[in-house]
């Protein structure tokens, strides 16, 4: 109660015993008498109540004590979410709770309002492997986009068979017989509507780490990793194949794509690419390109920006964190067909 008053302004509640067993309670300079004698309050609270007024909270309002209704009255507690958000946000303004904190309670409580379909990776931009490929023609392909599990499907995408873990291909080199069916782990399937925070709970019950999305008709809608779980919480997790703080804000691959941090500026990319993006009403390039979808974009959602196709890598229900930028290849011909016209 006394946090509770000061968080408002009124001063701690005192008590002073009296003789005769009458204790008086000061608050603002306002003394209320309160006697062991009165019905609301004798045999319910005694001097070696250190909480009063958090005892007894399940009476009803008429047989409330004095001080209990009092207490109520100058200091409520918060009836939802929204107003326990609004009292951390409040305690952060006041330097009680770092940004870091703040950002971290609000993201479990996102994961709790969230579902699979929310985050997972959708279907079209699953990283899986064919069970007819031989080791030989896949390990190349796990080496470009080095995660550490697959999801292996056979026939088709909707029928996955289990999960392969990347480090299980080192043996491929050490046996000479190697059956990457029996190196398979069983696959997780859950449905799109599974919340987060249960999910998290199975993921480290079961100590696992991937499970498939499965729509209700049971095809594969997507996939989701408890990384991505954990990233609402607590931001994006880098690891040793994201960016390090010398290889910059955006880095080039091979094929002509670029990967791109959203938190680049959007002047370092305009310098980058040539282009001339304006910064008046947002400062980086995934603001930029959450300013186009006009929400916060899920993970494998494209746009079209000028002569630019941004393509987002990774995200969260607030912001998005990495993109993955190439250039239109019709981009051209668009122009030329314009030029066309005018003349």
């Amino acid at each position: 109660m006394v946090r509770a008053l000061r968080r408002t302004g009124v001063s701690p509640v005192s008590f002073i015993a009296r003789p005769g067993g009458t204790r008086s309670c000061h608050v603002r300079g306002v003394s209320l008498m309160l006697c062991n004698s009165a019905p609301s309050f004798a045999g319910r609270t005694t001097m070696n109540d250190t909480y009063p007024s958090r005892r007894h909270t399940d009476k009803p309002q008429e047989k409330r004590s004095l001080l209990e209704r009092l207490t109520d009255f100058i200091s409520p507690e918060p009836d939802s979410r929204a107003e326990l958000l609004e009292i951390l946000q409040d305690a952060h303004e006041r330097n009680l709770i770092d940004a870091d904190s703040l950002s971290m309670i609000e993201g479990v409580f996102q994961v709790s309002e969230l579902s699979a379909r929310d985050i997972m990776v959708p279907r079209a931009q699953m990283d899986a492997i064919n069970i007819a490929e031989s080791p030989a023609e896949f390990i190349p392909y796990v080496l470009e986009k080095a995660h550490s599990r697959y999801p292996v499907y056979e026939g088709n995408r909707d029928n996955i068979i289990g999960v392969l873990l990347a480090k299980d291909l080192l043996r491929y080199y050490a046996e000479e017989e190697f059956d990457v069916r029996g190196m398979l782990r069983p696959a997780v399937f859950i449905p799109e509507s599974k919340r987060l925070n249960v999910l998290l709970h199975d993921f480290r019950v079961n100590r696992n780490h991937l499970a498939v999305v499965v729509d209700e008709y049971g095809g594969v809608a997507g996939l989701i990793t408890i990384e991505d779980v954990l990233e609402q919480i607590v931001g994006d997790i880098e690891d040793e194949y994201d960016f390090d703080e010398e290889s910059g804000n955006i880095i080039a691959s091979p094929d002509g794509r670029f990967r791109v941090r959203a938190l680049t500026e959007i002047e370092q990319f305009n310098e980058a690419f040539g282009t001339r993006y304006s910064d008046e009403e947002v400062d980086t390039i995934g603001g930029l390109v959450t300013h186009h979808f006009g929400r916060v974009p899920h993970r494998g959602e494209k746009v079209r920006i000028d002569d630019l196709i941004f393509e987002i890598l990774r995200g969260d229900a607030r912001q998005v964190h990495m993109l993955l930028v190439r250039r239109d290849p019709l981009a051209g011909q668009r122009e030329r067909e314009a030029q066309h016209v005018q003349t």
